[in-house]
């Protein structure tokens, strides 16, 4: 069963199971359009995976990487479902980018790729926003990927179990359908990323590795909604609006 954060009518902060449109959490059940979602975790950095589709690298015009490219989205780039994300002022390009995150379920360092299933606490929807003005213009993407509010996850927590091994995954803005895939064809494999990771630090339970995005990233205007879906994930809904 799913597991999801919210703030209830009272204004406290819970974790419940989602089922079915309600929330069961502490004796009680909740629906879930009559309490405030939040980010499904709280991570203390996110990994993200750079051309982890060998399409979107084509789309990019760049090579698909011989190791797993990785860069680092901070605290303050995470938002929660139904958030309205204010876009960086004044850049022309910023890119939608639909990924599936693995969610760290305990400290992980120097993980085997035969030994991932017991760091992984499930997985949820998240949105890699980016902005192609400065992220083209430098080395490190800090203005490019790790601006606030860039990393829109959740609504939930799927247990491992219900994540089939060629889930479909989906990104539509305003109803029409932007990016569609599966992660067949992930170029390295989640059991690869956790081992090659978790060489060069430690992740710590809520830490969340972004996987890559498929090809047919593409610019976001004011007001846009965004549905990011994956199978037996959820759905992901938010908007963006310019300063």
């Amino acid at each position: 069963m799913a597991q999801i954060r919210f703030r209830d009518p009272a204004g406290s902060v819970r974790t419940g199971e989602l089922s079915d449109g309600e929330i069961t959490a502490a004796g009680r059940t909740y629906d879930r359009d009559a309490v405030d979602v939040l980010p499904p975790v709280e991570p203390t950095k996110i990994v993200c995976v750079g051309r982890n589709y060998a399409k979107h690298a084509d789309e990019r015009g760049a090579d698909v990487p011989d190791r797993p490219l990785l860069f680092l989205k901070p605290p303050n780039a995470v938002a929660g479902p139904g958030d309205e994300i204010v876009l960086p002022e004044g850049k022309e390009r910023v890119d939608h980018e639909a990924e599936l995150a693995v969610v760290i379920g305990k400290q992980a360092r120097n993980v085997d790729a035969a030994d991932v299933d017991e760091y992984i606490a499930g997985y949820t929807c998240f949105n890699d926003l980016s902005n192609r003005d400065d992220q083209d213009q430098e080395k490190n993407w800090v203005r490019g990927k790790a601006f606030d509010n860039s990393a829109p996850i959740g609504p939930a927590i799927a247990p491992p179990e219900a994540l089939p091994d060629d889930a479909s995954i989906e990104l539509r803005v305003n109803g029409e359908t932007k990016q569609s895939s599966t992660i067949e064809h992930l170029i390295f494999s989640i059991p690869e990323l956790i081992e090659e990771i978790t060489t060069y630090l430690t992740l710590e339970p809520g830490d969340l590795i972004a996987t890559g995005t498929p090809e047919g990233v593409g610019p976001l205007s004011d007001g846009d909604e965004i549905e990011i879906e994956i199978e037996g994930v959820g759905t992901l809904e938010h908007t963006v609006v310019r300063e």
